[in-house]
């Protein structure tokens, strides 16, 4: 009998079998490694070479009784085992720990469980900061990935306390903004609901104003309106494709250039990329410069249309192809 280990998902199931401790199980045909049968590993740390390290996964001890091929060293399948037990994961950090406190490889820092981590008590993989659960982060209590801040449970964030991504700014649950405490998408202002806001407070869109429920207004007002102009009767507000721009945009280090790679060497060093910002009239104008030239004309069909408030508020001159 060779005691072993198996890795499963939360609901202790592995390509289509479901599994149950006490029960025996038995493969009808030949088997082959990473073909056929029941694979397994007689080292738990070898499992977490084909399953992610995660506390979801289920992890079983196994005898096998049948038929043995593959590696003793690595990875093995058998016709026949039963489920002795299912361990825990306080139990398996014991059975996997390759250094003082840590149950991941290449830790510099305490009480990791992930991998390759310098920072302390880290259950992702990649992290240079401390008390983070996601992967490749350099700032502190990341939920999320790649982040370079604190507390964020997004991804790709440079800010700090985002539940959103791609954020720059802090405190935002939506995703691309440069401004803080936005609930929308793609603001450099802060406290925006809306979308693409440079100003504040905006539920609307494309605001440089404050507090503006409408779209495309440069200055104050507690009405909806259009280039600061009312609407008096009910219209389909369209707007051109290129108007549905981001702030920010993830590079991934192999397509950086010489230059990016010795400005932001430390966030390529952990997250393998770094999070480009653009100023909000940047994001614009470059949005507008991709964008065919079909598209760029509807912006004079917008009810109420301002070629200089467009201005103001894009830095874009329409009258300039």
């Amino acid at each position: 009998m060779v005691k072993a280990y198996k890795v499963t998902d939360k609901d202790m199931k592995c390509r289509g079998y479901q599994f149950e401790v006490g029960e025996e199980y038995t493969y009808d045909g030949d088997i082959k490694l990473c073909e056929s049968g029941f694979h397994f590993c007689r080292k738990l740390v070898n499992c977490f070479n084909y399953y992610a390290f995660d506390p979801l996964n289920r992890i079983l001890e196994i005898e096998i009784i049948g038929d043995i091929e593959g590696n003793p060293e690595d990875k093995e399948v058998t016709n026949n085992f039963k489920v002795i037990k299912e361990i825990t994961w306080g139990e398996c950090l014991d059975l996997v720990n390759v250094g003082v406190g840590n149950s991941g490889y290449w830790n510099s820092g305490d009480r990791n469980s992930g991998d390759r981590n310098s920072g302390y008590l880290n259950s992702g993989d990649s992290n240079s900061g401390d008390w983070n659960s996601g992967n490749s982060n350099s700032g502190y209590w990341n939920s999320g990935d790649r982040n370079s801040g604190d507390r964020n449970s997004g991804y790709y964030n440079s800010g700090d306390r985002n539940s959103g991504d791609w954020n720059s700014g802090d405190w935002n649950s939506g995703d691309w903004n440069l401004g803080d405490w936005n609930l929308g998408n793609s603001n450099s202002g802060d406290y925006n609901s809306g979308d693409r806001n440079s100003g504040d407070w905006n539920s609307g869109y494309w605001n440089s104003g404050d507090r503006n429920s409408g779209y495309l207004n440069s200055t104050k007002s507690d009405k909806i309106r259009v280039f600061n102009k009312w609407i008096d009767e009910e219209v389909d507000l369209y707007f051109p494709k290129f108007m549905q721009f981001s702030t920010t945009l993830w590079i991934d280090e192999d397509s950086c250039s010489e230059e990016e790679k010795l400005k932001y060497k430390a966030s390529l060093d952990c997250m393998h990329g770094y999070l480009k910002t653009y100023t909000y009239k940047d994001a614009f104008l470059k949005s507008w410069k991709k964008a065919d030239k079909k598209d760029r004309i509807k912006v004079k069909d917008i009810p109420g249309f301002d070629k200089n408030i467009f201005l103001e508020i894009s830095g874009i001159d329409v009258d300039i192809d």
